[in-house]
């Protein structure tokens, strides 16, 4: 069953086990919003009904970002009445373009999303976009009726479509932050993140930050982190231009896992390969993989 915290007034985080995912509900007067919806119909379901013993209120949905965890449950909400998914533009276009291909990775805890077998296995794109073309940063504002909730992009960072959810005191973060686990850089922009990591930091509106995955957090732990990121970079970075030092070795001085390492060792080099090859990140088109930017989890090659 899912676990629901009142972390502030009318504002809910909603955890459930599969991928140790943290969903949100925001309550205004008239409308709700949920942030996230799971990888399927399975999980979708276990959210909404965490959502419904709450409140019955109609409901909008927001997708932090592009990966299957937090689009596949769509159809749920849906199906109960919600018509405004939210997402930054390059989501809804990734979300229609390869989001097929990530119903392999949910196939032992979702079967059905993964074969599009029964109800709510179809995807849901998002209708509603944050504004511009997703080249910079960018705000608007939801109105729930007495309370108004902002939706922002703040650069690239976790993946190129990084959607943070603020009201009151209260910030959403999706996978930009990751309390209890080594980031996830398969998608990622390493050097783009630590910068939006210090932005965030910075942000003194907000008391309580929920990050994707674990416990939410205060803006020291944001700083950790983007230190910490900053700190694994240089090293990885300073071994390849070390003639005598062995990169492979150095990854084991590195604070993150030897899994993560490998993975942020491997997308700092296609980066820097693509940027050598004249591939410059204020040019590119993000969310094809023409440019070769678009990372393994999102194209559904990360297993």
């Amino acid at each position: 069953m899912a676990r629901t915290t009142e972390i502030a007034d009318g504002v809910y985080l909603i955890a459930t086990d599969n991928y140790r995912l943290n969903s949100g509900l925001i309550l205004g007067s008239e409308e709700a919003m949920v942030i996230d919806t799971g990888a399927g119909p399975r999980q979708g379901a276990e959210i909404l009904r965490a959502v419904r013993r709450i409140t019955e209120l109609p409901l909008s949905v927001v997708n932090t970002h592009t990966h299957f965890d937090r689009f596949m449950g769509n159809a749920v909400f849906e199906s109960d009445g919600a018509d405004d998914f939210w997402a930054h533009p390059r989501a809804a276009h990734a979300i229609e373009k390869y989001g097929d291909r990530q119903r392999t990775y949910v196939e032992v805890l979702e079967p059905e999303m993964t074969h599009q077998q029964g109800a709510n296995t179809h995807l849901v794109i998002p209708n509603r976009l944050l504004p511009g073309d997703g080249s910079r940063a960018s705000f608007t504002r939801v109105e729930l009726g007495d309370r108004a909730v902002t939706l922002f992009y703040l650069g690239l960072a976790h993946t190129d479509n990084d959607v943070l959810v603020g009201v009151d005191d209260v910030l959403f973060t999706g996978d930009i932050l990751e309390q209890g686990s080594d980031p996830a850089f398969d998608d990622s922009y390493p050097d783009q993140w630590v910068s939006t990591l210090e932005q965030l930091a910075a942000l003194d509106r907000y008391r309580v930050f929920v990050p994707g995955h674990g416990m939410p957090v205060e803006s020291p732990f944001i700083e950790r982190m983007g230190q910490t990121m900053k700190d694994a970079i240089h090293s990885i970075r300073a071994s390849k231009l070390d003639q005598n030092a062995s990169t492979t070795a150095a990854m084991y001085k590195l604070p993150y896992s030897p899994g993560a390492t490998r993975i942020l060792l491997d997308r700092l080099t296609w980066l820097d390969q693509k940027e050598e090859a004249g591939v410059s990140l204020s040019e590119v088109h993000f969310g094809d993989n023409e440019t070769g930017l678009t990372g393994p989890i999102t194209l559904g090659e990360g297993q």
